[in-house]
């Protein structure tokens, strides 16, 4: 199969020759252009599948995450509100509801299950994909370079943070879905000059605004003002910012949900949603999620592996091309809006308090329409193809340092969840090694061109990802606490937790489980079993303990 990007050299009325089929001896042919355009996105269609639906449903729900926005759709359908939300009996105000909704209807017809609380942001991550190959196929194609659009879209679909959030069952593939909708609709503004692609951007930022708040209005506006002002057009800026019919959709899209939240729960949902978790968000570390100025920079690889390599070899020439222009502050417009779109959200999130590496999945797309303009360029092989090999050799190695390294960590908790070495059977074992194997056959085929042969190690990478790793990192942290949930929904216990966060407990038992600050006699506790040492649950009875997650009745 060719990669995607790897068009042929025939023109648009060649042919290509695909078998006899007449009994007269004539061939059988396919135009060049159906060929050039059918393989890549067959390429394409196989890296979405192997990112984003591989084993979709049978990775247990990762908490803290997973598990909250899930619980609170659980227990929107089981109240029948649809306006606000809750977590374990509380008010959540995390996120606004789109996201919700629409895992509800998901769940409303496919069942309260993996698959179905999963779907909606695999399906967002699969139009977002679609929407990066759609733009730069018509904005940066040509004679000189074909195939940009499905090398970007390919670039997007096997990188990790696109393949890890897009199977998450969280807000961020949505927004970044809307996000992409708004800033390309910005560019093709900033040179077509059409009202319907104008008012189009506040279509998107009003979905965005219901996906998750005031960072859909503030990526698009900032990186927009700064792609204009490096044109020398802020003055354009600020006339598409002041189209009334513009903001009067963003407002009829998420007006309403904010006034009716607003008037059911008032101050609470203004302290709760935009000063906790927007303005102290960006002030202070929330939950413990800090970081140093710097700590972008290595997120930024590890979210775009395995072509991180690809990116270090083309940045020089990258700002070679771009820092002249900046200089004149007479950028092309494409590229003034790719660039100011990524550098703002790296330098706003760097100096944000909280910092979370999805956060940077925010700018990125730009990377891969950058990346793939680059594809052709000469690079260092060894630069290029040394991730996906380190990455699947990680992979293959995982089973292995976990069983030289588990016995000997003093956390109870995380000795026990990291020591499960059932987990990596020996076909687990197999496949990984076969991966790794492939992908260092390929490198040291020298007869294939450097991007046929990075496009299918990344492809052996998104399969590794969705098809090994994360099913074996589901099932050490999440396994065990799953088989406990569902014990206690047969056994029919009133159960409450100690000691633990765990928003999946309450999905799988179909029940809301609150904490307790203090456990009692006759309660029936989950917790983790670094916690059984504590004078609390002295002769506590153990009905579940596996990995390090506890089920126990209190005596004492």
């Amino acid at each position: 199969m060719r990669p995607p990007g790897q068009d042929g050299e025939q023109g648009s009325h060649a042919s290509v020759t695909t078998a006899p089929a007449h009994g007269d001896g004539r061939a059988a042919t396919l135009p060049a252009s159906v060929a050039a355009h059918l393989l890549p996105l067959l390429a394409l269609a196989l890296a979405v599948l192997a990112s984003l639906f591989l084993g979709l449903g049978t990775v247990p729900l990762f908490d803290v995450d997973e598990g909250a926005f899930s619980e609170a759709t659980r227990e929107m359908l089981a109240r029948g509100d649809y306006v606000s939300t809750w977590l374990n009996g509380a008010p959540r105000f995390d996120k606004p509801i789109l996201i919700y909704w629409l895992q509800a209807a998901s769940v409303t017809l496919f069942g309260m299950d993996e698959f179905a609380l999963r779907l909606p942001s695999a399906l967002a991550a699969t139009a977002w994909i679609g929407a990066i190959a759609v733009f730069a196929r018509t904005r940066f194609e040509g004679a000189d370079d074909p195939g940009t659009g499905y090398a970007a879209a390919f670039i997007a679909a096997t990188t990790a943070g696109v393949g890890v959030i897009g199977r998450g069952a969280i807000a961020d593939a949505l927004l970044n879905l809307f996000l992409a909708l708004a800033m390309f609709d910005i560019m093709r503004y900033a040179t077509d000059g059409q009202a319907a692609q104008r008012r189009r951007v506040y279509l998107w930022i009003g979905l965005g605004l219901l996906t998750k708040g005031p960072v859909a209005l503030l990526v698009p506006g900032a990186a927009s003002c700064l792609g204009f002002a490096l044109q020398g057009r802020l003055a354009a800026w600020w006339r598409a910012l002041r189209d009334p019919l513009g903001w009067a959709i963003l407002l009829a899209v998420a007006a309403p949900w904010y006034l009716l939240e607003y008037a059911r729960r008032g101050d609470a949902f203004l302290a709760g949603f935009f000063m906790r978790h927007n303005v102290e968000r960006f002030m202070a570390p929330l939950q413990g999620h800090g970081g140093g100025i710097l700590y972008y920079l290595p997120a930024l690889l590890l979210i775009l592996l395995p072509w991180c390599g690809l990116l270090l070899a083309t940045v020089p020439a990258m700002f070679r091309a771009v820092l002249p222009a900046l200089r004149r502050r007479r950028m092309a417009s494409d590229d003034a809006f790719l660039w100011s779109w990524f550098l703002f959200v790296f330098a706003f999130f760097s100096l944000a308090g909280t910092k979370l590496p999805h956060y940077l999945l925010y700018g990125v797309t730009p990377l891969f329409i950058l990346m793939a303009r680059a594809r052709r360029a000469p690079h260092p092989a060894w630069l290029v193809l040394a991730p996906p090999l380190l990455m699947l050799a990680a992979v293959a190695a995982l089973p292995y340092a976990l069983e030289r390294l588990a016995p000997g960590i003093g956390n109870t908790y995380m000795r026990e969840a990291l020591g499960r070495g059932e987990v990596f059977g020996g076909a687990w074992r197999a496949v990984a090694g076969l991966l790794l194997g492939a992908a260092l056959g390929l490198a040291l085929w020298r007869g294939a061109a450097l991007w046929l042969r990075l496009a299918t190690t990344s492809l052996l990478c998104a399969g590794a990802l969705g098809g090994l790793l994360l099913p074996a990192v589901g099932e050490l942290q999440q396994g065990p606490l799953k088989e406990a949930a569902q014990l206690a929904r047969r056994e029919g216990w009133d159960v409450q937790r100690w000691r633990i966060d765990a928003p999946s407990f309450s999905v799988y038992r179909a029940a809301v489980t609150p904490s307790t600050p203090a456990p009692h006699a006759g309660q029936v506790i989950l917790t983790r079993s670094d916690a059984l040492h504590t004078p609390q649950l002295a002769g506590a009875q153990i009905l579940y303990r596996k990995g390090g997650i506890v089920l126990l009745r209190v005596r004492n």
